[in-house]
């Protein structure tokens, strides 16, 4: 079977240096993408006072150490930044990473960052109506010279992007799950869609309402790449592979985590094939388990190439 590895790389609760061998190792070693969160809070955060750097300047950085892997984001929060001011970010990214970007958007959830950073957190309609609004402004940035734009949320007049993005256009991701707005969303402007923390069949499930909406906005479904985030919580051994599952019981994580040994992970990862995902991305969360990844990109990755 063959499915994209990924790396989904938190950049909390570790040091610059610990991201840059992460990335280096993962752009060496055959995976096809690494990408960032947006947060200002490490998370799951009890107080906000985990260290966390900043999406952006780290997606800058991400582009600039690796020269292979596709340079992701999941996802941008459309509520922390003006999209036309984001759209002008991507464009630099791509730049930087001779075209390697993929720009994944998002409606934002974690109230207490808005909070404590004085940004507005409005209802769940208007944060995905803002998504909606915000999506439209950067697909127009980046593939048009010209942008003007009048929504309730966001306004641009004669607005230029120069320079051109490398790409022509570079992708654009929705993530998230709710299916009657955020997969509709992801139907009507995505290239690409993506979900994290799931079960094998609950995302066949998003799959299929995926599919509905593209039907109903009359987009080939085939032209929306699907990729999935799963925890990484591999163990070298059967020790080692007992305690991470016993220390996820509980935890958000649970639901879609990569556990066991090697063939156990093999397996997992081709259930998400079975389901519909053309791309699966582990998600590497601090403190890293650098034996655990090298044991992955050994035993478990030449199962999909």
């Amino acid at each position: 079977m063959s499915i994209k590895i990924g790396m989904h790389t938190g950049p909390q609760n570790c040091t610059y240096e610990d991201l840059r061998r992460l990335w280096h190792i993962a752009d060496s070693s055959g995976f096809y993408w690494i990408s960032i969160w947006d947060h200002f809070y490490d998370n799951p955060s009890p107080d906000g006072s985990g260290p966390c750097f900043e999406a952006v300047s780290t997606m800058m950085a991400l582009a600039a150490e690796t020269r292979n892997v596709r340079v992701g984001s999941l996802v941008f929060c459309m509520g922390f930044r003006h999209p036309a001011v984001l759209a002008k970010a991507a464009v630099t990214i791509d730049h930087v990473s001779n075209g390697r970007l993929e720009l994944g958007l998002g409606g934002g959830w974690f109230e207490m960052e808005y909070n404590a950073f004085g940004i507005p957190f409005p209802p769940v309609k208007d944060r995905l109506d803002m998504l909606d609004e915000g999506v439209q402004v950067i697909r127009s940035m980046l593939t048009q010279e010209q942008t003007t734009f009048v929504g309730d949320h966001f306004q641009l007049t004669d607005a230029y992007c120069s320079p051109r993005p490398v790409q022509q256009p570079p992708r654009i991701w929705i993530g998230g799950g709710g299916e009657r707005r955020t997969l509709r969303l992801a139907a009507r402007y995505a290239g690409g869609w993506n979900v994290p923390y799931i079960t094998a069949d609950r995302y066949k499930h998003k799959i299929d309402v995926l599919d509905h909406w593209c039907e109903v906005e009359g987009r080939d479904p085939a032209t929306i790449a699907r990729s999935v985030n799963l925890h990484f919580a591999m163990g070298t051994d059967d020790a080692s592979a007992a305690q991470k599952r016993e220390a996820l019981r509980g935890r958000p994580q649970e639901g879609g985590a990569l556990t066991g040994r090697a063939q156990e992970v093999i397996d997992h990862i081709g259930v998400f094939g079975d389901a519909g995902a053309q791309g699966v991305n582990i998600t590497m969360r601090a403190p890293f388990d650098w034996d655990a990844l090298q044991a992955f990109i050994e035993d478990v990755m030449p199962a999909f190439q």
